[in-house]
């Protein structure tokens, strides 16, 4: 396998980027490096760390136009949302430095006369980030924004690493003691199976398949616009976004109207990024087309094949009886003639059968199924092998709650969705469940994030 970073152009398809992959070799000496800058790091006071974590975020700040025009160029995300994914970057640093003293101090043990015990919290050491295939170029910048603001040499590193087979490699050097990964359910389980031989924690954020239920009293405007924009967002490429929506049959055929109406006419959106930012509360409309564009709310999906796969679900589910309920939009008739782009795609009549309804579509489009009970929409949403997150739907929040107790997913959410706040950040749910079937992996009940960073050291002394 070639080991190369390539960074295409969503809208164009051209390169933009290109980078030599890091070598074994190459790859060794890092590690080694950033062994030895945790040795001396790990003795600075909490206290200058988080100066400098202050110093590197605001010169992310300063740089916020540059940031955003290369997110939209790397990925394709419209230019109108990408200053608030850094809005929102920096609320989520924000929080967690505001709450490091606390969640980092020492645990008091058992009181015993002439003893003190107490749990003292270790950093863990060199870790490895394997994070999803949205900004390669991006990190070389965000890397030399930490060094530019005194984070110490070989701190952080960057490495491309363009072959899964040099990755394999990597990920079995002695001086990594966590890995972290972020991508599709296949790379994460051969991720697992490189380090099986490695007693080393592994966090996996894999994909999702994330249900919706609408009960039968809900808001069906307010939910309709919700849910097409927790499917239609950044063109539905979130691990996050909604991607089948059951519905009860006393409100399913208003509800469908509703989602045509938000995907056709003129209305207030609530286009949301990671569930913090990006609330648009002007009039405008649904508008799929050049990510520059100031007016577009959905650009280009991120490559050739992640289209050929959507369009491939898209394809099943018609030929197993679905239909095409897609209102009419200009701009979704009217693609350009370059780049990965695809229309927002309402389908009804759809059953477990179809593709869409089983796996990760990673895509805007929006599956409605009718059911007839709050009990087969629970048992549809747990008929799945994924769990990432779930949404009910209702003016009864106390059914809400008692609905949520029944869903396998590790996040769960009642009239809301794809929102995670700063404390979903820390602790990884929101309700706390664990690891649900295949999207998150020895990950385990409500942990605390920095905690997996580091380990507890148990410190006992007798007064002599």
């Amino acid at each position: 396998m070639v080991n190369q970073i390539r960074t295409l152009s969503p809208s164009t398809n051209k390169v933009i980027f290109e980078h030599p992959g890091t070598s074994l070799d190459e790859a060794r000496a890092i590690a080694q490096a950033s062994e030895n800058a945790f040795q001396s790091y790990k003795q600075l006071s909490l206290a200058d760390r988080k100066a400098i974590m202050v110093k590197a975020l605001n010169i992310v700040d300063a740089n916020k136009e540059t940031l955003a025009n290369e997110l939209t160029a790397q990925m394709g995300r419209p230019i109108a949302y990408c200053t608030k994914e850094i809005d929102t970057m920096r609320k989520r640093a924000d929080y967690l430095l505001s709450i490091a003293d606390d969640s980092l101090k020492n645990l008091p043990g058992q009181a015993e006369s002439g003893f003190r015990r107490f749990l003292k919290k270790e950093p863990l050491g060199v870790t490895l980030i394997s994070t999803a295939w949205n900004t390669p170029l991006l990190g070389e910048r965000l890397v030399s924004y930490f060094h530019e603001a005194g984070l110490p040499t070989n701190v952080l590193q960057l490495l491309h690493v363009g072959s899964l087979d040099v990755l394999d490699e990597i990920v079995k050097l002695p001086q990594i003691k966590l890995v972290s990964f972020t991508g599709s359910t296949a790379g994460g389980l051969r991720l697992r199976e490189a380090t099986a031989r490695r007693v080393v924690p592994v966090n996996l954020e894999l994909g999702g398949n994330d249900p919706a239920y609408v009960r039968p009293d809900a808001d069906i405007a307010y939910v309709a616009a919700q849910i097409v924009d927790g499917a239609v967002f950044n063109s539905g490429q979130s691990c996050c976004s909604i991607e089948r929506v059951y519905v009860h049959a006393d409100i399913y055929d208003n509800f469908i109207t509703e989602v045509q109406k938000e995907l056709s006419t003129l209305v207030e959106l609530l286009l949301v990024y990671l569930k913090i930012t990006s609330r648009r509360t002007n009039k405008s409309s649904y508008k799929l087309g050049d990510p520059t564009d100031k007016a577009t709310t959905t650009g280009p999906v991120i490559s050739k094949q992640a289209l050929k796969n959507i369009q491939s679900h898209i394809d099943d589910a018609l030929s197993k009886g679905a239909i095409d309920a897609t209102p009419e939009n200009t701009t979704f008739t009217s693609l350009p003639a370059e780049g990965n782009y695809i229309a927002p795609k309402l389908l009804t009549n759809v059953t477990h059968d179809m593709v869409t309804m089983r796996e990760e579509t990673f895509g805007p489009v929006i599956p409605v199924m009718k059911v007839s009970s709050d009990e087969e929409a629970v048992a549809l949403m747990n008929d799945s092998d994924y769990g990432l997150t779930a949404s009910v739907w209702t003016k009864d929040i106390k059914a809400g709650e008692a609905l949520i107790e029944k869903i396998d997913a590790g996040t769960v959410y009642i009239n809301r969705c794809d929102y995670p706040s700063p404390v979903w950040f820390l602790y990884l749910s929101v309700v706390v469940r664990g690891s649900f079937h295949t999207d998150r992996i020895d990950i385990g009940p409500g942990l605390d994030w920095m905690e997996e960073l580091g380990s507890w050291m148990y410190v006992g002394t007798a007064r002599v």
